[in-house]
């Protein structure tokens, strides 16, 4: 027998909780379903952090249900206060508009436009919150919430606790959110709203909301936020965010930040952010970390840039890392002639973005860090210039995994 949502939703390690996970799985198990995630566009691109929410709108695709990809175009305008110490940077609507247009190439690439049963179902929620009348809201909407309720979530009571201002705006977040969710369920039928942990109190918010207005029951479902086993967030590095976009981030370090994952996080993100069934994954448990590693990198890359991409990302490690060579698919960045001449090294390594200050340039040297065409630098004052190049590229290495070549364009 086929696996439920819900079963596999834990399987796979995407449980957090669940307002009635019992009747959510007996229902998905005996109909079809709508249910969305939302996403605000507060940046050009998605990165790594929401890939776990991608994931998931893949797998109700996956169990026959149908997905609705909320864009946030009114929410973004006021800003989620979950997780944030201070208000976020307020951008123009035409900001949002291109941020939006982006954002949904992401989710082109990821989920399944083909069954019309399936096909993914997008929103943007500027439609109905750009409509609101104030007075009337309040009396519809507003009636629903105590001030007591919400200064108990956590989006709210964090920023409070730690002495950190909230804006007026940002504190009628959850009402927005939860008026999101009463509106996807009056115009589509949405019964089931998704999120991270973080967005528990808001998407309860929702499901009382509906239950209120409407009668009629809803469910709210979260994922844990992951952190890697090093501690670090999900998503985050030291060159900047992991961006779902090869404009951003290129397929090659895509597949190198898979391939960079700690020991210990391995198993769990092959079940998390690949296809690969869990039966499968404990089978491969006892295969070389490394190989499995490379089977991580292929896998998630293959799914965003596809599988030349990864294959191409691949062989690049292979060359740049066993035989020594610059390989085919490491990030370039263009110089003119004019540029190179007598350039010190700690500007070329700024230059690439493998090191943000000169400080870390500086101890990376000292530690013999850094290289050039393969060579170590030990000394801070070193000047590159054209000579260094060969046939007009030059390869610059931080440690054994941080590699960019620079190209003269004239």
């Amino acid at each position: 027998m086929k696996d439920s949502f819900i079963s596999e939703f834990k399987e796979r390690e995407y449980f957090n909780q669940c307002t009635n996970s019992d009747e959510l799985d007996n229902l998905m198990k005996s109909k079809k379903i709508s249910a969305y995630i939302g996403f605000d566009c507060t940046a050009q691109s998605l990165h790594v952090g929401s890939l776990l929410q991608i994931m998931c709108l893949r797998m109700l695709q996956r169990h026959g249900h149908k997905p609705i990809v909320l864009l946030g175009g009114g929410t973004t305008m006021i800003g989620d206060p979950s997780g944030k110490e201070e208000t976020r940077k307020i951008l123009s609507t035409k900001e949002i508009n291109k941020n939006i247009k982006n954002i949904k190439k992401v989710f082109n690439i990821f989920l399944d436009n083909k069954n019309i049963k399936t096909k993914p179902i997008f929103v943007n929620n500027l439609k109905w919150l750009g409509k609101l009348n104030y007075i009337k809201f309040l009396r519809e909407i507003g009636k629903h919430f105590t001030i007591n309720k919400m200064l108990s979530f956590d989006s709210v009571k964090l920023r409070l606790d730690r002495e950190q201002s909230l804006s007026y705006m940002e504190f009628n977040y959850m009402i927005l959110q939860a008026y999101d969710f009463l509106e996807l369920n009056k115009k589509s039928g949405c019964i089931l709203q998704i999120g991270g942990s973080d967005q528990w109190g808001n998407i309860v918010n929702g499901v009382d909301l509906i239950k209120r207005s409407l009668g009629k029951q809803a469910f709210g479902l979260t994922t844990p936020l992951i952190t890697l086993a090093s501690g670090a967030k999900m998503g985050k590095t030291e060159k900047g965010a992991v961006w779902l976009d090869k404009n951003l981030l290129s397929p090659y370090d895509y597949w190198q930040f898979w391939r960079n994952t700690d020991d210990r996080d391995v198993i769990k993100f092959l079940k998390m952010f690949t296809n690969k069934k869990v039966s499968e994954i404990e089978i491969m448990k006892n295969k070389n970390i490394n190989e499995l590693k490379i089977i991580l990198a292929n896998e998630t890359t293959a799914m965003l840039h596809g599988k030349a991409a990864a294959k191409k990302a691949a062989e690049t490690a292979e060359k740049t890392f066993t035989a020594g060579t610059f390989g085919d698919d490491l990030p370039v960045i263009k110089l003119k002639k004019v540029e190179v001449n007598n350039i010190n090294i700690i500007d070329l390594v700024i230059k690439s973005n493998l090191l943000k200050s000169k400080s870390e340039v500086r101890r990376a040297i000292k530690n013999f860090g850094i290289k050039v065409n393969n060579n170590t630098i030990d000394k801070q004052v070193a000047n590159i210039t054209v000579d260094d190049f060969k046939d007009n590229i030059l390869k610059l290495s931080h440690g054994k995994k941080n590699h960019v070549l620079f190209k003269i364009t004239d």
